[in-house]
């Protein structure tokens, strides 16, 4: 960590008890969650070939806290989420690297319903 963030404490409930968390401790936690073994996963061989599967990775964290205008509650939190969709794969034969897009048939589908959803709505309205 620099500028001297690892300084920063957060201070949480944890039952009636008042907890204290450096930043840099509470990032160390989620710091493998986005590495680069997410993006790109174990190479495995066969026949010669190697493959190399690659992910997209995408993570953030947040936090904050608050008081009731009226002084009658305070609230502390810290939250991280994570979301990775495989992208394709390099397959290595010999000194040839080539990249393979995986294929999002979720994605597919998605745009097809979108197309036709529009397709009708032009045509409804060009009916009236």
């Amino acid at each position: 960590m620099n500028g001297g963030i690892e300084r920063v404490v957060v201070i949480h409930l944890k039952g009636r008890q008042v907890v204290e968390t450096r930043i840099d401790k509470l990032v160390e936690g989620h710091r493998d969650a986005i590495t680069v073994k997410r993006v790109f996963g174990d190479p495995y061989q066969k026949n010669g070939v190697t493959v190399i599967p690659a992910a997209r990775v995408m993570g953030g964290g947040g936090g904050g806290q608050g008081e009731a205008p009226d002084g009658a509650g305070h609230g502390i939190g810290t939250g991280f989420g994570i979301a990775a969709h495989p992208v394709g794969a390099y397959v290595i034969r010999g000194d040839i690297v080539k990249w393979e897009p995986a294929i999002d048939v979720n994605r597919i589908i998605a745009g097809t319903f979108a197309v036709a959803a529009l397709a009708i709505l032009i045509t409804l309205r060009r009916s009236k």
